[in-house]
């Protein structure tokens, strides 16, 4: 005899329901930026395996059609980081996050210097976190974008237990909002990033990408000056991506509270002129036009740290990763421009 079974709509309720709490809500704070909109490409596109609802934040300026149409499962909320405002709605129409990445931030040295008081209220995250502590289970992973311009920059290769002396406003306000994060929360991730670069974003960004602008001002065919005593780990943008997907899966799978503080650069300290050296070296260009000068000859209006160099092992170790060169990186970053 021949039975079936005929599942009822109560139990395919039910299933959906567990579905359903069982995805993981992730915000991301600021996805309308350069890192933001890599962030939110990369969570939408891991819908298949590791399903999750995806939100992010905006604030300047309205999103991007590019960027929602790219990602139109996501939802975004207007955030204005220094009064809070924004953030009940997202309360009422997303939820609680489990995931939440911040990458909003004043990071222009030079704007920082010249309003330090609106450097210190939006780059220290006190209202994300007074929110983020206001939901009853409030055990929500924090992965918080900090910088390499928290060291002196008076040595080379510094590692996270070294003593942070920042030499201007912003890397001050960083330092500040680490502080901030370490007295306030317990489940946290900062990510102390040097110059991250790659492709231009799904809907492009108006600040100047590096390798970008390195390629067309040697393109020109003209002497450029670079500085020669200036020295960087610039990270290539899809390894910052890399490190909170696997922050974030890990949190989601395993659910023990972390409190990390991670130097996020690649495997090569360089100067402004090894960088251009490398883009012209890919691009075919001569390196003569890379002509090397100090970076005291240039008045930028801000101290500028000379050696912030970082010591990535234990980013390397704890997330068993491999970053990617900075000559495969300008590689990649332009090979994909010329493709576009």
């Amino acid at each position: 005899m021949q039975v079936s079974f005929i599942r009822s709509p109560q139990c395919a309720s039910l299933k959906e329901e567990e579905r359903e709490m069982s995805r993981k809500r992730v915000l991301v704070v600021g996805g309308t930026g350069y890192l933001g909109q890599y962030l939110l490409h990369d969570f939408s596109e891991i819908q298949g395996t590791t399903p999750c609802d995806l939100a992010f934040t905006y604030h300047s300026n309205p999103p991007p059609k590019p960027l929602l149409d790219a990602i139109p499962q996501s939802l975004p909320f207007f955030v204005d980081l220094r009064s809070g405002h924004g953030f009940d709605a997202i309360s009422q129409t997303f939820g609680q996050p489990h995931v939440v990445v911040n990458c909003a931030a004043l990071s222009v040295p030079r704007a920082c210097e010249m309003d330090p008081t609106a450097a210190m209220s939006i780059n220290v995250p006190s209202a994300l976190v007074k929110w983020l502590s206001s939901f009853t289970d409030c055990n929500i992973l924090l992965i918080h974008l900090s910088t390499d311009q928290v060291y002196e920059g008076t040595k080379s290769f510094y590692k996270e237990e070294d003593e942070a002396v920042p030499v201007n406003v912003y890397g001050k306000s960083k330092i500040a909002a680490e502080q901030f994060i370490l007295a306030n929360c317990s489940n946290f991730a900062i990510l102390r990033s040097s110059i991250i670069f790659g492709p231009q974003t799904i809907s492009p960004v108006l600040k100047s990408l590096p390798i970008q602008w390195m390629d067309s001002v040697l393109a020109k065919g003209d002497r450029i000056e670079f500085f020669h005593d200036e020295f960087r780990c610039p990270v290539y943008v899809k390894d910052v991506v890399t490190t909170v997907r696997i922050l974030t899966n890990r949190w989601i799978s395993e659910g023990k509270q972390m409190q990390l503080l991670l130097n996020v650069g690649g495997p090569d300290r360089v100067s402004r002129v090894q960088m251009a050296e490398a883009v012209a070296l890919v691009r075919g260009y001569k390196t003569s036009l890379v002509k090397p000068v100090s970076a005291s000859s240039v008045d930028r209006g801000v101290k500028s740290p000379a050696d912030i160099s970082m010591d990535i092992t234990k980013l390397v170790q704890t997330l068993d990763i491999s970053p990617t060169t900075f000559r495969d990186g300008v590689r990649l970053t332009l090979a994909s421009e010329s493709s576009s």
